[in-house]
């Protein structure tokens, strides 16, 4: 329970070693993308990487050269889908979500926050976070693609519309 052999705590120095170091060169050679976390399939894509390392690591059924092209497997596919997204806007939208306001000019969205599972305390969680100490204070909260909140202070949109959030779809507006 506590210790199977030297060999396979060797194996686990030895696998462990070769599978981060291939790992590290891949993420170099393969860009700053690889593990950005702009949407839902980068976040999958990490967290992927993440597991086969450890499945590498801990599975003795699986060989290094097996976990490497994996690694290779699970780049390659990323990279294919952030290069479609960027040439179509179609598969882009399908692979991709858009950011959701939730508060815009102090006033809370309610059904675009209960359409994305958001409460009232975690918007103002994040308006704290920003330094804001009233909702009115803020321009809009959203929720990124990321699964994080952003808030844009009011101060940044005096008497106009905020840069950032041209073209965002409004529920307010749409209702």
């Amino acid at each position: 329970m506590f210790f199977d052999s030297w060999s396979s705590l060797l194996r686990v120095v030895v696998v462990g070693t070769l599978a981060y170091a291939a790992l590290v060169l891949l993420l170099r050679v393969s860009g700053k993308r690889t593990l950005a976390k702009l949407n839902a399939f980068d976040l999958v894509v990490t967290v992927a990487l993440g597991s086969t390392l450890a499945t590498v690591l801990l599975n003795r059924s699986v060989a290094l050269a097996e976990g490497v092209v994996a690694f290779l497997l699970l780049a390659g596919l990323q990279w294919l889908v952030a290069f479609c997204s960027v040439r179509s806007a179609r598969f882009g939208a399908l692979v991709k979500s858009e950011p959701s306001l939730l508060l815009h000019r102090g006033r809370f969205l309610d059904r675009a926050m209960r359409d994305q599972r958001v409460t009232r305390e975690e918007v103002i969680s994040a308006l704290r976070s920003s330094g804001l100490a009233r909702p009115e204070d803020a321009a809009a909260v959203v929720l990124e693609t990321d699964g994080s909140l952003s808030v844009v202070p009011g101060a940044a949109a005096e008497g106009r519309e905020a840069e950032v959030l041209r073209g965002m779809r409004n529920p307010a507006q749409a209702a």
